[in-house]
């Protein structure tokens, strides 16, 4: 099956956008990459992007409350990217060619897939922008470890071989919503390398811009020491806590509420975003659509927040 034409594969768009095909000009993309090879417990987030697309139309004209403009006219979707999926390294392979071409002429947003998909994507960004990037990183897990249940490289590894790659700056990388049990080598390697930590601990009761503060002035006080580089926002959709989020692969109880996620993006939106992940979505686990419901709106709004970022400027 050469064509990688797998059953699948998502043919609707986000928010009803056009296709990319059709709106090639467009300054925003969107694309999914339905891989879940590397996961280490539930499969099914090769299901996340239909499921996020779904979700999605439930925005209807999509004009966000708080930036008060909507990605349509400005957004294109890509569709669901054809790959093999029963190799880590091939489809990673397959991936780097469509990655080049996708980030050299639009701010894209990817849908997965799991967590493992978020490296390449950061070596792509890495080449197109000719320095380290910074990166926000929500997620129940560390994703530091050095090896995942024996193998070198999965959804549980990216971030520390981004940093040992140097593609992106361990000083200005923040992870949020981290409570997963696991050594302290793995748990605290951001922290150890010049980067912050904020657990989910820390951030309990902490549920509005005011409360939300200590964050928020960490993450740009990071950016602008930096000289505010380019940025990645990565959200793994395990961060909420699995009230908010039980449609995932490897959910992890006391996180995030789907709020405090939100204002944070909300918040940040004026940093130099250069793109976006959603992954770990895995609708065969997901009640009511909670899940997908949670991942659209929080990549609708990112992409209202860098939209109004370009309006304002």
């Amino acid at each position: 099956m050469s064509s990688h034409d797998f059953a699948y594969l998502s043919q609707a768009t986000f928010l009803h956008c056009p296709q990319l095909g059709y709106a090639p000009a467009m300054p925003f993309g969107i694309a999914g990459i339905p891989y879940d090879g590397a996961v280490t417990n539930r499969p099914g987030a090769r299901f996340g992007p239909q499921a996020i697309r779904s979700a999605s139309r439930m925005l209807c004209d999509a004009i966000h409350p708080h930036f008060d403009t909507s990605p349509l006219g400005w957004l294109a979707d890509a569709g669901d990217l054809a790959l093999p999926n029963t190799s880590l390294g091939e489809m990673r392979a397959a991936l780097m060619p469509h990655l080049h071409e996708m980030v050299q002429s639009r701010h894209m947003v990817w849908l997965g897939g799991d967590h493992s998909v978020t490296l390449p994507i950061l070596r792509a960004l890495r080449e197109r922008h000719g320095v380290p990037l910074a990166v926000l990183h929500f997620d129940a897990h560390c994703d530091t470890w050095t090896s995942h249940f024996g193998e070198p490289s999965g959804h549980g590894t990216w971030m520390a071989e981004a940093i040992q790659e140097n593609l992106v700056r361990a000083d200005a990388t923040v992870q949020i919503g981290i409570r997963s049990a696991g050594e302290r080598s793995a748990r605290a390697y951001v922290a150890d390398q010049g980067g912050r930590v904020w657990t989910a601990r820390e951030l309990r009761g902490l549920d509005n811009t005011a409360r939300l503060a200590p964050l928020l002035d960490d993450v740009r006080a990071r950016m602008a020491r930096a000289g505010n580089p380019p940025a990645y926002l990565t959200l793994d959709i395990d961060c909420l806590d699995p009230a908010f989020a039980p449609g995932t692969g490897t959910p992890e109880a006391g996180g995030l509420s789907t709020s405090q996620v939100m204002t944070i993006i909300e918040e940040l939106a004026g940093l130099n975003w250069v793109g976006m992940d959603c992954v770990e979505v895995a609708p065969a686990y997901d009640h009511a659509e909670l899940t997908s419901i949670a991942a659209a709106t929080l990549i609708h709004t990112y992409l209202c927040g860098q939209i109004h970022r370009r309006q304002s400027a």
